[in-house]
């Protein structure tokens, strides 16, 4: 099952977790270690069974909903908790560890989504009937089941490029990857019997108001003060659109125009109206500064210390300093095979690409300037920046984008289908 979903409330987000489960009676002491269940390696104990219909009875007590036939309840449950212990196994055998800071980290976010601090979301879960360490637990093995059902079903998923194409150019996908648009407006109202002459009044105001605002005028005590349109108290602000909300009227200039940009006066039936692009976001907004640079490495290794490294990577440095072909020096003597062979030329890299270390001299460095050596986790370095350039990575980003909501809408489909296959291949002996 998927993690919860954080923007929904507490309850939503229990509900999702859980099967929607009729009242069971109350367990006598002496059932509560049964064996109800045998799952592979696994057993599944009424303590288990109790404790998820008992939660879920409270659930739909509070809900007023009504409650399907306890035989068909009690299958479901039961073949909820055989899933999750196949999937719990899974992530067992493979090593899958979820740290306190990380179940803390997401409890905090359910918590934050809904508007409370720990100690008034531990209060909810108390009138919920639920311990705090009890939902620990349980969202600890949420991630661990999550991050089991990465690992399996994403490998299952392929897009072809043909699939990709298709849905780049199909008008959902044409949506989906849509910038975005944050627009400002201004309205100078004229009356629909306005004479010529006001008219042309209207249109002489709307004129010097857009040189204004081009001149510097803040824009929302513009709309504040002129505005006649409905969102003239909010600054004028429509808020961010994409193109298939912006208003008809002036939605194809606002594609056309740079951000900051003030449009020229535009006539209506009702008046004129004055549009500024306040900000946009999306694909085409995707411009990175990139890197070209070359290097040599010297690693330590289990014959040659720290210490050692260094001292030949500042040899290294002075000869380079003296003249020496830095192509060269790296193709003879770095200990990086990946770039060696090109004279330690490591291509165009995009911010974040690099580990901190080497990052960090990379932007300080000059263009044709050799760096000082210095210690990254893999070894010693000496960096020479050879180029910077300015990269429009909108394609590639709306690309990323478009794959991304396919292997989404695949997930599901794909999910299904190994959660049968996993329950189809497993040993399962049922008890009740």
């Amino acid at each position: 099952m998927a993690l919860f979903p954080f923007n929904r409330p507490i309850k939503a987000l229990l509900w999702a977790w859980l099967l929607l489960v009729p009242g069971l009676p109350v367990a006598a002491p002496q059932q509560l270690d049964r064996i109800v269940a045998i799952v592979n390696d696994d057993v599944v104990t009424a303590t288990e069974l109790v404790s998820r219909m008992r939660f879920v009875e409270r659930q739909l007590e509070s809900s007023g909903m009504a409650s399907p036939p306890r035989d068909v309840i009690i299958n479901q449950v039961m073949e909820r908790l055989v899933l999750d212990s196949l999937q719990m196994q899974m992530g067992r055998r493979a090593g899958v560890r979820i740290s306190e800071e990380e179940v803390t980290r997401a409890i905090e976010a359910i918590a934050g989504q809904n508007g409370l601090d720990i100690e008034g979301f531990q209060a909810l879960l108390a009138r919920d009937g639920m311990t705090y360490r009890e939902f620990r637990e349980q969202i600890r093995q949420e991630m661990i089941i999550a991050r089991v059902q990465q690992n399996r079903v994403n490998d299952r998923i392929y897009i072809s490029p043909q699939e990709l194409e298709n849905f780049l150019a199909s008008p959902v996908g044409r949506a989906a990857t849509e910038d975005e648009f944050r627009v400002g407006h201004i309205l100078l109202a004229v009356a629909s019997d306005a004479t010529a002459e006001a008219m042309a009044e209207a249109e002489a105001r709307a004129q010097a108001l857009v040189a204004s605002l081009r001149d510097g005028e803040d824009f929302s005590q513009a709309a504040v003060a002129n505005s006649a349109g409905q969102r003239a108290l909010e600054g004028g602000d429509l808020g961010w659109r994409k193109p298939g909300q912006l208003p008809s009227l002036f939605a194809e200039d606002v594609l056309k125009a740079d951000l900051g940009e003030v449009l020229n006066p535009i006539r209506s039936a009702s008046g004129f109206h004055i549009v500024k692009i306040l900000d946009k976001r999306g694909a085409s907004q995707q411009r990175v500064q990139q890197t070209q640079a070359r290097h040599i490495l010297i690693r330590p290794t289990e014959i040659r210390s720290d210490d050692e490294a260094e001292m030949i990577i500042r040899d290294l440095h002075e000869r380079l300093l003296a003249g020496e072909d830095f192509a060269q020096v790296a193709r003879d003597f770095s200990d990086d095979p990946g770039s060696a062979l090109s004279g330690g030329d490591l291509g165009w890299s995009m911010p974040g690409q690099m580990v901190p270390a080497f990052e960090a001299v990379m932007d300080a460095s000059e263009i044709g300037a050799l760096s000082e050596p210095f210690r990254s986790q893999f070894g010693w370095h000496i960096l020479e920046v050879l180029e910077r350039r300015e990269q429009d990575m909108s394609e590639e980003v709306k690309r990323r984008q478009a794959m991304r909501i396919l292997r989404d809408r695949r997930f599901d489909e794909e999910l299904e289908a190994w959660l049968t296959e996993i329950r189809e291949e497993a040993y399962v002996e049922l008890k009740i």
